[in-house]
């Protein structure tokens, strides 16, 4: 049988990982996925390699498996307080943030904390934390780079002058 490939396969394991996380429906499949490969004679190291999880996390899944069943697969409750942005606010969030804080009247170039706890004060009427708006900024792989200062109408020989020069015998 001819061997197949995925073009761009890393991008694309992200974005399966992702949408298996999404659903619980999906999620269960997942772990009955992970069991079976173990039932069929596989670690929980080489299943977690296939599957993208840690192996504790498939040891977890099959010890529930053996002592609940099916049902210890299944979607147990979560911890953690409930997030206060709504569905539709999460997306136009994310939508907003692609690009500059000015296109919806705020001050600056770049997203931080502080200009996303603004902009949802201002758009949705939410009081979230700029600490909190960070932490979405990091889940969502988006960085905050710190603009360089750009001298206006620098002196070109000034410049050259300031810089450092190569120690004479060492490259």
């Amino acid at each position: 049988m001819k061997i197949l490939k995925i073009g761009d396969a890393e991008n694309v394991t992200l974005g399966l990982q992702e949408e298996i996380r999404r659903s619980e429906e999906s999620r269960y499949d997942h772990r009955l996925h992970g069991v079976l490969l173990v039932a069929q004679g596989l670690k929980c190291c080489q299943v977690a390699d296939l599957l993208g999880d840690a192996p504790r996390t498939v040891a977890y899944w099959v010890e529930r498996f053996e002592e609940d069943g099916l049902a210890g697969l299944q979607e147990g409750a979560r911890s953690g307080r409930p997030s206060k942005l709504k569905p539709d606010q999460m997306a136009d969030l994310q939508r907003v943030v692609r690009g500059k804080p000015s296109e919806v009247g705020l001050s600056g170039n770049l997203w931080d904390g502080k200009t996303m706890s603004a902009y949802l004060r201002e758009k949705h009427r939410l009081e979230l934390g700029p600490r909190q708006c960070r932490r979405l900024l990091r889940q969502w792989a988006f960085r905050y780079r710190k603009p360089r200062p750009v001298i206006a109408r620098a002196d070109p020989l000034k410049q050259a002058a300031h810089k450092k020069t190569p120690r004479s015998g060492r490259q």
